[in-house]
């Protein structure tokens, strides 16, 4: 009677011991997908911020006098480039989209600037990008989602805490996006 009960025991302790395997592996392959979107954001981010010297470049020949643009721009790149953390490149990312704005209304007082076919090239490269960039907040969101459902669901939420699984953020519009923009004609 002993050894059959040892037997069931044992049985019990393989089923629990392959249920974590199994929920541990699912949150690997959730945080690897979490992992792998945002490299893509950085990526794109990589790629605007690559863009930026020469789309400066045009509009400096243009509007040399609007020296503090350009070195807002100047900075908040350099605050991207060097953010280490996903809330530290969001915050970044958010200062470098005002001063891109910023820099778009300035050139909107420059109709030869915006006639001239390599600032045309460089503003199309520029749209894209973003668009891009759109496109990778939307798809690492739909990651950290799926992940921070998972870890709070049970039982892989009781996993999750033995293996210190957190949530991640979300990546969120900075606060001058959420502002209705004034159109006048």
């Amino acid at each position: 009677m002993v050894k059959k009960g040892l037997i069931i025991a044992g049985i019990v302790v393989l089923l629990l011991v392959i249920v974590v395997i199994g929920q541990y592996n699912s949150l690997v392959n959730l945080e690897t997908g979490v992992d792998a979107a945002w490299a893509q954001v950085e990526n794109q981010m990589q790629r605007r911020a690559d863009l930026i010297p020469n789309l400066v470049n045009t509009v400096k020949g243009f509007a040399s006098h609007e020296q503090q643009i350009f070195e807002d721009i100047a900075a908040a790149r350099s605050r991207l480039l060097n953010a280490q953390t996903p809330e530290d490149q969001m915050e970044a990312n958010n200062s470098l989209d005002t001063a891109l704005g910023r820099l778009l209304m300035v050139v909107e007082n420059y109709p030869t600037l915006k006639a001239d076919a390599s600032f045309i090239r460089l503003q199309d490269e520029l749209a894209g990008t973003e668009n891009r960039i759109a496109y990778a907040r939307k798809e690492y969101n739909e990651a950290v989602e799926k992940w921070n459902r998972s870890i709070r669901r049970f039982p892989t939420v009781l996993i999750a805490r033995m293996f210190g699984k957190d949530p991640y953020p979300y990546f969120q519009a900075s606060e001058q996006a959420r502002e209705v923009p004034q159109v006048q004609f």
